[in-house]
């Protein structure tokens, strides 16, 4: 990918946390409407890199260069819960993305409906199940109509029946005209085939593979190509 049709980019991108480097030298672009999965063991740089593209980290080196004009918006594994209604939680969104009034309750409401939440629209948030915070989080990081939508093991703390509730809406959002570019953290190898058109594999804060989700589960030469990729795959799947 070249040239300037990304939603955003690091370049040489360098990250310390606590005196440790985290991210190492990584390039890496996100086109518009592209679905990214970073998988790699815990420790690889996932949830860090997902902190550098929302702008959320300070680089020690390298470039982070965002489109102009470009909303973003992160989805945490244990996302903060305002201690307001449900419907309190999207306003508050709404606002600080700049809007207001009837529009605002509008897309709220239409938010809440979308994941299933309209009669949960009154109830306090954090009294929420965690599959309902989760959804309630996924709605109010999309209500301001983001152009970047980051994930960090979205499903990760949620029963099987909550994961699959959450995928789903997931499944509804990018087949959508208007989706998001979306950049998620996964240890769910079904959940990346399902979801990502490309896979970036970490491994201590590098970038090892990035290739299209089908070659890199189905490349029988992977092994040759990709030996880190293929043997956390192996050892994945084992």
């Amino acid at each position: 990918m070249t040239g300037p049709v990304c939603v955003v980019r690091l370049v040489d991108a360098t990250v310390r946390l606590g005196g440790n480097l985290v991210l190492r030298n990584l390039t890496l672009e996100v086109a518009p409407g592209e679905r990214v999965a970073l998988i790699g063991a815990n420790g690889s740089g996932k949830s860090t890199l997902l902190k550098a593209l929302h702008g959320l980290l300070p680089l020690a080196g390298g470039l982070h260069l965002l489109q102009a004009g470009t909303r973003a918006a992160m989805l945490f594994q244990r996302p903060w819960m305002w201690r307001g209604s449900a419907r309190q939680n999207l306003l508050l969104a709404l606002w600080l993305a700049g809007v207001r009034g009837d529009e605002a309750r509008t897309r709220a409401d239409a938010a809440l409906a979308e994941v299933g939440l309209a009669a949960q629209a009154g109830q306090a948030a954090p009294e929420l199940s965690g599959g309902q915070q989760q959804r309630l989080a996924l709605a109010r990081a999309r209500v301001a109509r983001p152009d970047l939508l980051l994930l960090d093991e979205p499903t990760a703390n949620l029963d099987p029946h909550a994961k699959g509730e959450v995928e789903r809406l997931l499944h509804e959002l990018i087949g959508k005209p208007d989706a998001p570019a979306l950049v998620f953290a996964s240890h769910n190898l079904g959940q990346v085939k399902r979801l990502a058109t490309r896979v970036v594999y970490l491994e201590s804060g590098r970038v090892m593979a990035d290739l299209p989700t089908q070659r890199l589960f189905g490349d029988p030469g992977l092994a040759l190509s990709h030996p880190a990729a293929h043997g956390f795959l192996k050892g994945e799947l084992a």
